[in-house]
């Protein structure tokens, strides 16, 4: 299921569908921290056109109260199983911690969607070698520097990180990148980033994006987190046209309507 979801990247955008089982995630928490309303919005998200799900346990705003990996685990495990008892279904899970990724590998979750970039938890990039996983690797400094050669830095942490995950054993096949947007950028560069998605094509590497009701799309339209559709949408879009292959979103209809009309537009021409 994991190679051929990556196969499919390679020919076609797919939709990952957010699903946080958190309190505090900065737009939708609490919403499905119960497993039952959890698994019922993921049947959802399918129904909408989603083609992966990427289960959160911590939140990953800025000042989010840190999650151990015991209380992380517990959360992704209580919706895990229902999710992975239909074989068809493709499930990521959001952590930056080997041990949690380890139990959600071994529950059948597939893709890990690391937003530290296997720079937190030096043990990652070995449980995506031995559980045989996909990763996704987020381009994330920590802290944002305005003068930063955004370009040449984004090249030397992928650089590093194929490096590390050449080390550990993880096929070059099985990686994911995706260039951070609101990870340790400023305002200006979450654009940059966006703009200059080419950087990354030579890698041969699917390319994610998550731009879904994040801040720099608010501060710019002056918008709350619950009316960012428009502008997620646009910065979606956008993103496909420089060469993004998977966009993680929290809206999966919409997007799935406006990836139609892209894709019918383009083959008109």
């Amino acid at each position: 299921m994991r190679d051929s979801i990556l196969e499919q990247a390679s020919k076609r955008v797919l939709l990952m569908g957010i699903l946080n089982v958190t309190p505090d995630s900065f737009s939708d928490g609490g919403a499905f921290f119960d497993s039952a309303a959890a698994i019922a919005q993921a049947q959802r998200m399918e129904t909408e056109g989603a083609d992966i799900l990427d289960i959160g346990g911590e939140s990953t705003r800025p000042g989010a109260a840190p999650v151990s990996a015991e209380d992380e685990a517990q959360r992704v495990l209580s919706v895990l199983p229902g999710l992975c008892a239909d074989a068809s279904r493709v499930v990521s899970v959001d952590t930056y911690k080997a041990s949690v990724a380890r139990k959600a590998a071994g529950a059948g979750a597939v893709i890990i969607n690391d937003v530290w970039g296997m720079t937190r938890d030096a043990d990652m990039a070995h449980a995506v070698a031995d559980t045989e996983s996909a990763v996704v690797v987020t381009y994330n400094r920590g802290k944002a520097d305005p003068d930063l050669n955004l370009v040449d830095d984004t090249r030397a942490f992928f650089d590093r990180a194929f490096t590390v995950t050449q080390a550990a054993g993880v096929p070059r096949e099985h990686v994911i990148l995706d260039p951070g947007v609101g990870f340790g950028k400023t305002w200006e560069q979450n654009f940059a980033v966006l703009a200059r998605l080419d950087v990354l094509l030579d890698y041969g590497a699917p390319i994610l994006i998550g731009v879904s009701r994040k801040s720099f799309i608010g501060k710019l339209l002056n918008r709350d987190v619950d009316d960012r559709l428009t502008g997620s949408l646009a910065a979606g879009l956008a993103s496909v046209q420089r060469g993004a292959s998977i966009v993680r979103v929290h809206d999966v209809g919409a997007h799935a309507d406006a990836l139609k009309m892209w894709k019918a537009i383009g083959e008109a021409g």
